[in-house]
């Protein structure tokens, strides 16, 4: 006599089935989206989770298989993340546990402020492209950039005669660099000869989370830059193992792409 099951008696290919036809059917819908951004660190998932709060449809583009960049490890792989006074509210307000360092300087667990960020994210009504990495931007009239230009991440690690694999095109009202100190997309614009960027200066934590959350804003029609890669575009000096100007400077650039979209 068989043993009473304990779970539905579902097989590989219903399994199959439904990974293929949702992720296909979810895709299809975010081909065309209010806010790409591009990079799931803390800045990204900051400015996403308040435009997605607020209705409109983000897609998240993350070249990586996790999300939350270096917010998941803190400095010196030591899984400890520092935030300077006033981000400690942004804490407060995803219930993240910290405790005060010294005056103005607040510590937190990497691991539990990051998946409290991205639980946020997807909350709100995120979505997220993982192990896809963003290649070129789509440019219209008046070089307006109206979406970017992808690929699967594995595709950059074969030898180059076997990678004939087109790349595919999404389109957005908005674009969102949010991909650290590489810059990425204003990258691909300097290249086409369209921004000049100043590449992060020396550490300097005081003066640089200041100046980050001051020049984070729209650097080209239709791209908006936030986090570390502020310090990239405007050669501002580099933060270092504290946080708090990638969360507030997530803010604020969603604060400007809701001025962006709501004029558009």
């Amino acid at each position: 006599m068989d043993k009473e099951r304990i779970f539905s008696e579902v097989g590989e290919k219903e399994v199959t089935r439904a990974i293929v036809s949702q992720f296909a059917k979810e895709f299809e819908e975010y081909v065309e989206s209010d806010v790409l951004i591009i990079g799931g660190g803390p800045s990204g998932l900051m400015t996403g989770r308040s435009l997605a709060s607020d209705g409109y449809k983000v897609l998240i583009i993350e070249q990586n298989n996790y999300l939350g960049g270096g917010f998941w490890l803190g400095g010196y792989l030591m899984n400890k993340v520092t935030l300077r006074a006033p981000a400690q509210v942004i804490l407060d307000e995803l219930g993240i546990p910290y405790s005060e360092a010294s005056t103005g300087l607040y510590v937190a667990d990497g691991p539990h402020a990051c998946s409290k960020l991205i639980a946020a994210a997807c909350d709100a009504g995120v979505k997220f492209a993982n192990m896809t990495r963003f290649d070129d931007v789509v440019l219209r009239e008046g070089n307006r950039i109206a979406g970017v230009v992808v690929n699967w991440t594995p595709i950059m690690a074969l030898p180059k005669e076997i990678t004939c694999v087109d790349p595919i095109a999404l389109e957005a009202k908005l674009v969102i660099d949010s991909t650290g100190h590489d810059a990425s997309v204003v990258k691909k614009l300097e290249e086409r000869g369209l921004v000049e960027t100043s590449g992060f200066g020396a550490m300097w934590v005081e003066r640089s989370e200041d100046l980050i959350v001051e020049h984070t804003g729209e650097v080209h029609p239709g791209l908006i830059v936030v986090g570390m890669a502020v310090s990239t575009t405007y050669g501002l000096p580099r933060m270092g193992p504290t946080f708090g100007a990638m969360l507030l400077s997530g803010q604020k650039g969603a604060e400007i792409a809701r001025e962006k979209l709501v004029g558009s």
